[in-house]
């Protein structure tokens, strides 16, 4: 029998950190299998060896001795060397005897190639669903079953599949199909399997999709950024007769929100504050599958805000970073942290926020509701489940969407209905927080008319702080939230916190994009080209021409927002200035 009542697949993220030939470049044998996958790994575990690296499919994929660890199969050293290094504990831990669940680690090396396909799914996928060039998603399947003929008594081996999307629920459902084949016949499976996917349309944002795998067709739609998240995503459909019917995914990435939150359903609202400020928190739980779920549903509530610091939704004292996150000399770092052994709660009594949540009750029981607690009454080993923190929420409760989930339990509501209420009110949240710095940043975006063909573009002006507060008594929160409290004192905390930096940086490098676009533009458009190059000199030609070609590679890197139209424009123009310089010049900058 399998662990964990059948092995239900766990997510897993790891960093591989510099697998640089695992990446593919497009046309390249299994380009289109790493648009969604970059390998699948077995991880197996032996009783006098350890955990090992069994199998990594397609066998083109490299991963470095860091990641490997040393004496596995892929690694470059011998069968004689001794433990795994730390990089491989993303995978040593999907080994585990104890049961599957999702991890976050840090490994050095330098990153991947960056594809213009990625900037291309990037460029029109949500924040939170972005490819990062130098992180990995694992998502593993273990497996653990008594075996007489093994000396530990027990067959335990892990299949992961590695990807760079942060799709959960779609892997969830694509390692249901192919794990319970693969223990069953092993290589072969795999082998066809990522054929089938080598065959799969690329992820394209705002698409809906039909993804063949093992007699089934899993049906899905990939989230845009242009979606309205305030609405439910449209219905799935199908402009082809398939059979068997398509199983229909209503969603690639989203968590049951409630399911995860409902012990903690009054403290929602603090731990929504928490996570907006990047505050450290530790989540010990009963398994490992609820420490891994919870963490993974708190850095997902401040959605469609990226979520801008580290976590881990798995911790253990054998991770790398156990000594730095644990050590009382200096302040704990902006990370949340999903544990479940109990020696934690000693270690971490100097952490500022600790939540232990309970053993999960009957679906049909009314929660018990966690209490907020005090950090100095964090003493021993069996403390009981609470909040354990001196924060202050700046907002008031929302006693209103309380009194509604609870009422909702009681009558037995859809638990699907319950998630869409409680995701609602976190979106709500974030957008009434967010809305007044988008507005106040887009303030700070130059006149387009400043915005001349023969001349640099005008600078975004600075963030200033005193000025953004200001403006809230006429447009702050409380025109699109009915919440009342602190909402200065909240966000002058958020100014000192990394996801401030973090949203910053984003809008910042947007704006900029803008900006080089319209200027762009500004030229295309501009008649008298002719009449500027009169009284130029060569040196400032040739300048316009590189100027203009760097803008055109950017734009056709789909880093700048530019019509097709400009684009050709931008061509035609680059063409007629070179057209005008002497033949050497041309020579240049126009090479045979």
């Amino acid at each position: 029998m399998d662990a964990l009542s059948g092995a239900e697949p766990r997510r897993a993220r790891g960093r591989l950190g510099a697998a640089s030939p695992g990446a593919r470049a497009a046309g390249a044998p299994w380009a289109r299998f790493s648009a969604w996958l970059e390998c699948v790994c077995v991880v197996t575990f032996d009783l006098e060896l350890g955990q090992a690296l069994e199998l990594v499919y397609p066998s083109d994929f490299r991963l470095t001795d860091k990641e490997v660890g040393p004496g596995s199969p892929g690694s470059s050293r011998g069968p004689n060397s001794s433990r795994p290094s730390p990089g491989f504990l993303c995978f040593r831990k999907a080994a585990s005897a104890t049961c599957p669940f999702p991890t976050r680690t840090q490994c050095g090396g330098q990153r991947s190639p960056w594809h213009a396909e990625d900037r291309r799914y990037n460029s029109g996928a949500p924040v939170s669903l972005q490819r990062e060039p130098a992180h990995y998603f694992g998502y593993v399947y273990f497996r653990q079953v008594k075996d007489s003929s093994v000396k530990r008594g027990y067959f335990q081996k892990s299949l992961v599949l590695v990807s760079r999307l942060p799709f959960v629920r779609l892997f969830q459902a694509l390692l249901s199909l192919i794990a319970p084949e693969y223990f069953d016949k092993l290589a072969p499976c795999l082998e066809a399997v990522c054929n089938e996917i080598d065959q799969w349309p690329a992820p394209v944002p705002g698409q809906t999709l039909n993804l063949p795998v093992m007699g089934v067709v899993l049906q899905v739609r990939v989230p845009s950024r242009m979606d309205k998240p305030e609405h439910s995503p449209p219905k799935q459909c199908s402009h082809e007769n398939l059979l068997p019917a398509p199983v229909v995914l209503t969603s690639v990435h989203e968590l049951d929100l409630f399911r995860c939150f409902q012990p903690v359903l009054t403290h929602v609202q603090t731990l929504w504050e928490l996570m907006l400020l990047g505050e450290p928190l530790v989540v010990l739980a009963p398994s490992p599958a609820m420490s891994s779920e919870m963490v993974l549903a708190l850095i997902s509530c401040l959605q469609p805000l990226k979520f801008c610091c580290d976590y881990r939704p798995y911790f253990t004292i054998h991770d790398s970073e156990f000594k730095e996150f644990t050590t009382r000399t200096q302040a704990p770092p902006n990370v949340v942290l999903g544990v479940t052994n109990p020696f934690f709660i000693k270690t971490l009594q100097h952490w500022p926020h600790i939540l232990r949540v309970g053993e999960p009750k009957m679906s049909g029981d009314l929660p018990k509701q966690v209490k907020l607690k005090k950090p100095s009454r964090l003493k021993t080993l069996d403390t009981k489940p609470g909040l354990y923190t001196a924060y202050s929420a700046h907002l008031h409760r929302d006693k209103a969407l309380l009194k509604r989930l609870l009422k909702g339990l009681q009558k037995k509501r859809p638990w699907d209905t319950q998630t869409a209420l409680l995701r609602r009110h976190l979106l709500e949240l974030t957008q009434s927080f967010i809305i007044p710095l988008e507005h106040y940043m887009a303030s700070l975006m130059p006149l387009q008319k400043s915005i001349t063909p023969w001349k640099t573009p005008p600078q975004i002006r600075p963030f200033r702080q005193d000025d953004f507060l200001r403006s809230l008594e006429h447009a702050g929160p409380q025109l699109t939230c009915i919440l009342k409290g602190d909402w200065l004192g909240l966000y002058r905390r958020f100014f000192k916190s990394p996801h401030f930096d973090g949203w910053y940086r984003q809008r910042y490098k947007e704006m900029a994009h803008k900006l080089e676009a319209l200027h762009l533009e500004a030229i295309c458009e501009a008649q008298n080209i002719e009449a500027w190059m009169k009284d130029k000199s060569e040196v400032e030609v040739v300048d316009l021409v590189l100027k203009l070609r760097e803008k055109l590679v950017q734009a056709q890197g789909h880093q700048l927002p530019v019509k097709e139209a400009t684009l050709q424009r931008a061509q035609l123009y680059i063409e007629t200035v070179i057209g005008s310089l002497p033949k050497d010049l041309q020579a240049v900058l126009c090479p045979p």
